[in-house]
């Protein structure tokens, strides 16, 4: 069937966010809490509703990416303004299809048009090495807490993007989620049971510590 990509709307946010608590749901950690920062950060001034994306196949949204501003503070002592990518969320059963890749791609386009110079995340190099990022630490770039990080990868957007600018990634707070606030907002979906100790919860666990001090 054939697959639509589109900019979310409103009437699209909880149909948007259930997919997003099932991709994530005992992913990397028991349950999930990216349905609602998702559900936050639409309200956030750093968020870039046309990097708002959805994909729909038959009707049905079975993905999402979002994207937030964010800042490289450099170490020369100017700052950059680059993107935050994610969450990026394709249902379970639509996961293998190439269905992320097609979101990536089509925000690297739309991000590139908007003027700005890169994404960034945090995620498993298996999977986002083969979508265009690279290592940060190759372009210098560390963690706000000056940390080179194994899960922090950076696509430029054109070439020599980010030539000579080398700092700490800053991104924005909503990131840091209240868990409470987390919870609560969870009970307003069906039950799911949470499961602890999974393949990739442990796979998480082993890429997340992996981090040296910048020297």
């Amino acid at each position: 069937m054939e697959l639509k990509l589109r900019t979310e709307q409103p009437a699209d946010y909880r149909e948007t966010e259930n997919v997003t608590r099932e991709a994530f749901w005992n992913l990397y950690s028991p349950g999930c809490c990216e349905h609602y920062l998702l559900h936050v950060m639409r309200d956030s001034p750093a968020f870039v509703p046309e990097l708002d994306l959805v994909a729909e196949r038959d009707g049905r949204i079975v993905g999402n990416v979002v994207s937030l501003r964010a800042v490289l503070h450099g170490d020369d002592g100017t700052d950059c303004e680059v993107l935050s990518l994610g969450p990026i969320s394709v249902l379970p059963e639509c996961q293998r299809q190439g269905i992320g890749g097609r979101l990536i791609s089509r925000t690297r386009e739309l991000a590139r048009e908007l003027g700005f110079r890169a994404l960034l995340l945090c995620g498993d190099p298996d999977y986002y090495l083969y979508q265009g990022f690279v290592p940060a630490e190759m372009l210098g770039i560390r963690t706000a807490d000056n940390m080179y990080a194994m899960a922090l990868h950076v696509c430029e957007l054109y070439d020599g993007a980010l030539s000579g600018i080398r700092g700490r990634y800053v991104e924005d707070s909503i990131y840091d989620i209240d868990p409470s606030a987390a919870e609560a907002f969870d009970r307003e979906f069906p039950a799911k049971g949470k499961v602890v100790g999974t393949e990739s919860q442990r796979r998480f666990d082993e890429i997340v510590v992996v981090r040296r001090p910048a020297e």
